[in-house]
């Protein structure tokens, strides 16, 4: 018995030391992709091509094949240039783990997370201070997706997987999804001979993707795409369930990530992320305010749905699901100005409001960050698709009551709706 206790408290110390190596390696890689030498890392800079060396050097060290056969540095980059007025040229980066099984190895799974980000902020960048000009270090967005996939990575060498894995690193997603969308294109007209992927995108039969994944909140993740394909929403709670993580399912995968691109080729994919904060795309994003004992449960949920994912005996199947956000976004004729809580992390009945943006009509109607929204215009809001339809149903010029609970205490605020910026 005693030996029985000493094997099982060796084990428990080794899983615990195991998971702090993780972490550990996980804020170094934030802090050097997010720190004031990369500037932000916006495509075609300096920092850009700080950020990819360190990325491409991570992936040799794990002697992960190249993309491109023959070539041992330049080998894991996809280049492409881009932009109509300012032409600027930045790279994609793939390293790729062929599959062990010999059915299956020939289908592969794409893990991605995009690396780039808003550079210095300013006029049109993206950033939510447009007047501050100042370096966007994007520890959370997406640093933090690039540390989980580069840790999946060093997983999946050491175990292996059925399917092939290619892992990815997009470039220039800030701008519109740039790199995905040139990586899909690439699978359809570059000469196969001479790289180490499927002949076409055909042979992709699932995408990943993380961003933003560095803040979780009650052990809550949320997951998008669920119903791409019929076996992902029993998949991703039967993980959940083991992992213990609280997730919360979106059937569709359109969402303003990389993973959109794949759906648009018709192919399934899973989007993980832990959700918006009042840092998103400000020079606040800092690596010192990540929760790396959350990325910590994201990696280990990660390794067990990409690891089931990758041993289906069959394909997983593609529906074509409508982007319900997108339909019911292009009725709304009004907005409050906030980003909801679409993760559901709060327990409360209602949604909680996680960024309240300055100057728009629910901050200039006194609602703020960490409200939880009850009833707009006298009808319930339990959920985000409520919500959505409680502003579908809304007019520009109007004053309506949105109810709120803040701690403990419920307010009424009189919010004047305007139009949405087009």
């Amino acid at each position: 018995m005693r030996r029985i206790i000493f094997l099982l408290s060796l084990t428990l110390a080794l899983v615990t030391q195991a998971q702090a190596q993780r972490q550990d390696d996980m804020k170094k890689t934030v802090e050097y992709l997010a720190s004031q030498e990369l500037g932000g890392r916006y495509p075609g800079t300096a920092g850009d091509t700080l950020a990819s060396e360190y990325i491409t050097g991570q992936l040799r060290s794990l002697k992960l094949k190249p993309v491109v056969k023959g070539k041992k540095k330049k080998g894991f980059y996809h280049d492409f240039t881009y932009g109509k007025t300012e032409k600027r040229t930045t790279h994609n980066i793939f390293a790729v783990l062929p599959g062990n099984d010999k059915r299956l190895k020939n289908e592969y799974i794409v893990v991605g997370s995009h690396y780039d980000h808003l550079g210095m902020g300013g006029e049109g960048s993206g950033s939510r201070r447009p007047d501050t000009l100042g370096v966007h270090p994007g520890a959370d967005d997406n640093a933090s997706g690039d540390a989980v996939v580069l840790q999946l990575a060093r997983h999946f060498k050491k175990t292996g997987s059925p399917r092939s894995i290619i892992f990815a690193f997009f470039g220039a997603e800030e701008q519109g999804l740039v790199g995905s969308k040139f990586f899909l294109d690439w699978m359809k007209h570059d000469d196969k001979r001479r790289i180490n992927l499927p002949a076409d995108k055909g042979g992709i039969v699932a995408m990943v993707n993380l961003d933003m994944v560095g803040r979780m909140r009650n052990h809550s993740l949320s997951v998008s795409g669920t119903g791409t394909s019929s076996s992902f929403k029993e998949m991703v709670e039967a993980v959940a369930r083991q992992t213990g993580v609280h997730v919360s399912c979106i059937p569709d995968g359109y969402g303003p990530s990389d993973q959109a691109s794949f759906v648009a080729a018709d192919i399934p994919v899973l989007f993980l992320t832990t959700g918006g904060h009042m840092e998103y795309h400000t020079p606040a994003d800092v690596p010192s305010t990540l929760n790396y004992e959350g990325m910590q449960q994201t990696l280990e949920f990660s390794q067990e749905l990409i690891a089931r994912l990758a041993a289906l005996p069959e394909a997983p199947d593609y529906i074509n699901v409508p982007s319900t956000q997108t339909m019911k976004h292009a009725k709304f004729k009004v907005t409050l100005g906030l980003m909801p809580d679409v993760m559901g992390a709060s327990t409360t009945p209602g949604l909680r409001a996680d960024i309240v943006v300055a100057g728009k009509p629910a901050h200039e109607a006194g609602i703020r960050s960490g409200d939880i929204i009850q009833e707009i215009d006298g009808k319930p809001v339990n959920d985000i698709n409520e919500y959505m339809e409680r502003l579908s149903e809304l007019t520009a010029g109007t004053t309506i009551p949105v109810k709120v609970l803040r701690d403990e205490e419920t307010i009424t605020f009189q919010v004047h709706l305007t139009p949405p910026i087009r």
